[in-house]
């Protein structure tokens, strides 16, 4: 199960006005980069918290249906689109009211009231579309989230260059470490 990314985000958590205001930049002349950091940043935070911060959809493609319930890679969960394909590789899409989305624990998973429609097509015959975000804007993502991109936009802007070999540039600051704790999704196994 690869997932594939069908819409990006619209919009970054911070913005560039906000994030040239946080690094006291007031020209033009570095808005790339800038715009570059912010994207960054925001990978990065999701990586570490292993949540969405603001609405984008993917698409998850199964040959069949996995056994028991399907635990979605994606959260928070905004809503799922589920469809299946038949042998003429028609769409057909399940309705909401046949399956339910249990997100306990921050942990999306995808359940069926009643038997799930089956694939007619032997390969990729059933796709699901997972919208998946804190929000569709930036004032929705949670404060701390948005704070931990702005110190790693600093940091990032601060020291460019060949830092490499630096291995404190490496790890995470304790600062953000700290502002994203609340929110990581952990893996047990």
């Amino acid at each position: 199960m690869t997932p594939i990314l069908i819409a990006p985000p619209a919009v970054e958590p911070v913005s560039l006005a906000e994030a040239k205001a946080w690094l006291r930049v007031e020209t033009t002349a570095e808005d790339e980069i800038v715009g570059a950091l912010i994207a960054s940043a925001r990978l990065v935070v999701e990586s570490l918290t292993r949540r969405f911060l603001v609405a984008q959809t993917w698409r998850l493609v199964f040959d069949a249906w996995p056994v028991g319930n399907l635990t979605l890679p994606f959260s928070p969960v905004r809503s799922v689109v589920v469809r299946t394909f038949d042998a003429n590789g028609a769409a057909s899409t399940a309705p909401i009211e046949n399956y339910s989305i249990d997100q306990y624990a921050g942990e999306a998973r995808l359940r069926f009231i009643s038997a799930p429609p089956q694939p007619g097509r032997q390969t990729a015959g059933i796709e699901i579309d997972v919208e998946a975000g804190f929000a569709t804007t930036a004032s929705g993502v949670p404060a701390p989230l948005r704070q931990a991109m702005r110190l790693l936009v600093a940091r990032w802007y601060e020291n460019r260059g060949d830092v490499e070999a630096d291995a404190d540039m490496a790890r995470t600051p304790a600062s953000v470490a700290a502002l994203l704790a609340p929110y990581r999704r952990v893996r047990l196994s």
